[in-house]
């Protein structure tokens, strides 16, 4: 049967995929749109498990923060170009996810996939955009935290960083918070403070530095103390409290904080695009 190209048309408006996709999954439909509709989409599905192996390390970081710095949400998408991650429609879907992260407070990306946008879950709406781009994509990442604190956020030049940091209280100088923000993405912290840390994460850099000490010649019983300098230095290296303020070498973060008159951090999530979470 012929195909028209109003029809063409129509179903392209409908799933976005190109002209000559749209034709062959009419004429495959013997017409029918809905038929055509289910057809693009299993080639989705399909383009989706082709790519599964691919490196999708490419994408965006977006956040969402509440009037009353209550509530925020991040979402990490991503795709395997940057060509890709700075398009118009990948952007505006990015935005579309992170409004139903911040919306249905999904905390989780499997929750995140069976939620609907436009009576389409969005799951389906992925799959839509790999039989469209013909890239592998994926949410790879949300973060959604309700506080009694106030919540800051801060995105990168380029949307490939994000941070939403927590405070303990209400924030009334947001450049001083924003400047703690910006710190977590320069300087990559681990933990708030260091009863945060792992105590594995502390065993192993005691033995490392315990292990270089006995190795430059220091007795074992001289190299447990000398340990524990170096583990001070390896809080004010990873620990964001007591790592040097950026911006003021002289002072630490909590100390900035302080003069400020801005609580100090509770918690804080970074996302950098393609880390695993």
């Amino acid at each position: 049967m012929s195909i028209s190209a109003k029809d063409v048309k129509k179903l392209r408006d409908i799933t976005g995929a190109g002209m000559m996709d749209c034709k062959k999954a009419l004429k495959e439909a013997d017409g029918d749109m809905d038929r055509a509709v289910e057809i693009l989409r299993k080639k989705g599905q399909k383009v989706s498990e082709k790519r599964a192996d691919r490196e999708a390390n490419q994408g965006l970081v977006v956040t969402k923060i509440s009037d009353d710095g209550k509530k925020a949400a991040a979402l990490e998408i991503n795709c395997e170009t940057d060509f890709v991650a700075r398009n118009e429609d990948f952007q505006e879907k990015a935005e579309q996810f992170l409004n139903i992260v911040y919306e249905k407070e999904t905390a989780d990306v499997e929750s995140l996939l069976k939620e609907k946008l436009n009576d389409l879950t969005i799951e389906e709406h992925v799959k839509a955009m790999v039989g469209k781009i013909g890239e592998k994509i994926e949410i790879n990442r949300v973060v959604l935290i309700k506080t009694e604190g106030s919540l800051i956020d801060y995105i990168h030049p380029g949307n490939q960083l994000g941070v939403i940091v927590e405070f303990d209280g209400d924030v009334s100088n947001v450049t001083a918070a924003r400047d703690v923000a910006m710190q977590i993405a320069a300087m990559n912290p681990i933990a708030v403070n260091r009863d945060d840390v792992d105590s594995s994460v502390i065993d192993k850099e005691l033995e490392i530095a315990k292990e270089q000490l006995i190795n430059e010649g220091k007795p074992e019983e001289i190299a447990e103390k000398a340990a524990q300098g170096k583990l001070r230095r390896f809080y004010e290296e990873r620990v964001l409290l007591e790592q040097k303020f950026v911006k003021d070498n002289g002072i630490s973060v909590k100390q900035y904080l302080e003069q400020n008159n801005t609580p100090l951090v509770k918690t804080f999530h970074r996302i950098q695009l393609g880390e695993n979470s």
